[in-house]
C-alpha cells in the first residue's frame, strides 16, 4: 500500500479507538516518525496531508529537514523525538519546532539559553521514565504516586523547566516497554496520564500534550489518554 493509503488507515484506526474511549478523534495528533526514510518518502506523506514529522537522530534530520522544506510549501511541524546529548541542544533549536525528549533540567537550561539567543520559543515536552526501565532515558517516574522521593524529585524538576525563558513545556512523553502484557502497556500510560493530572493538580503547569503510543501500542495509548501518538512503521513502512 502506498504512504496515503497507510496514513488514511492510522488515522481510521485513531478514529476508532477515540470511539471506544468516547473521546473527539480531534483531540489525537499523529506524528509520522520518518527515521531512516528518504526525502521522496517524506515529501509524499506530506502531499499525503501529514502535517507532524518526527526525527530520531539530529545528525540524520539536520541534513534532510532543509531539502524537504524546500520542496514543500505546505505547513509542517518537525519534532525530536531521540534522546538528545547536551552538545547538540543548539542543532536543535536550529531545526526542530518541538523537542519531545527533553530528559533532564541540564538539557532544558540548554536549550533555553540557545532558544533565547535565537530570539524564538522552542515547544518541549518532558520524557518521563514510567516504566522504570534502565535502557530508556527520561526523568525519573517509576512509581511516582508511591514513591515520595521520586514523586517530590518530579515536582521539583518539572517546576523548574516550566519556569525556564523561551523554552515552552507543552506537556509530557513517554515509551511503554516492548514485548510486554497490554495490562502493562495499560499501566505506564495510565501512569503518565495521572502524572499529568497531579502536575497540573499541584504544581499548576499547564500540560496539555500526553504523547504515548508507537505503531504496536498507539491505540491503547489514546484509549490511556494520549493527544499525540508517534507512528512510523505504520505509516512509512519497515526501515531498511
Amino acid at each position: 500500500m502506498s504512504v496515503a493509503d497507510n496514513i488514511r488507515r492510522v488515522h481510521d484506526r485513531v478514529a476508532a479507538a477515540c470511539i471506544r474511549a468516547n473521546r473527539d478523534p480531534d483531540e489525537v495528533t499523529l506524528v509520522g516518525i520518518s527515521k531512516l526514510k528518504t526525502v521522496d518518502e517524506i515529501v509524499g506523506a506530506i502531499d499525503a496531508g501529514l502535517q507532524h514529522i518526527g526525527e530520531n537522530r539530529v545528525e540524520e534530520a539536520i541534513s534532510k529537514i532543509p531539502l524537504v522544506r524546500a520542496r514543500t510549501s505546505r505547513p509542517v511541524t518537525w519534532h525530536m523525538v531521540g534522546h538528545v546529548q547536551s552538545r547538540k541542544a543548539r542543532q536543535v533549536v536550529d531545526c526542530f519546532d518541538v523537542a519531545q525528549s527533553v530528559d533532564s533540567v541540564r538539557l532544558a537550561r540548554r536549550l533555553s539559553r540557545f532558544a533565547a539567543e535565537k530570539g524564538r520559543e522552542l515547544d518541549a515536552l518532558l520524557e518521563i521514565n514510567v516504566s522504570g526501565e534502565a535502557s530508556k532515558y527520561g526523568f525519573r517516574g517509576y512509581n511516582w504516586y508511591r514513591d515520595a522521593a521520586v514523586r517530590s524529585g518530579l515536582l521539583e524538576a518539572i517546576d523548574e523547566v516550566t519556569q525556564l525563558p523561551n523554552l515552552k513545556a507543552r506537556g509530557l512523553m513517554t515509551m511503554a516497554p516492548f514485548g510486554v502484557d497490554e495490562a502493562t502497556i495499560r499501566r505506564v500510560f495510565a501512569d503518565l496520564y495521572s502524572l499529568r493530572e497531579e502536575l497540573q493538580t499541584v504544581a499548576g503547569a499547564r500540560l496539555p500534550v500526553l504523547s504515548m503510543g508507537m505503531t504496536d501500542d498507539f491505540e491503547l495509548a489514546i484509549e490511556e489518554g494520549a493527544t499525540m501518538v508517534r507512528v512510523g512503521r505504520a505509516i512509512f513502512g519497515a526501515r531498511a
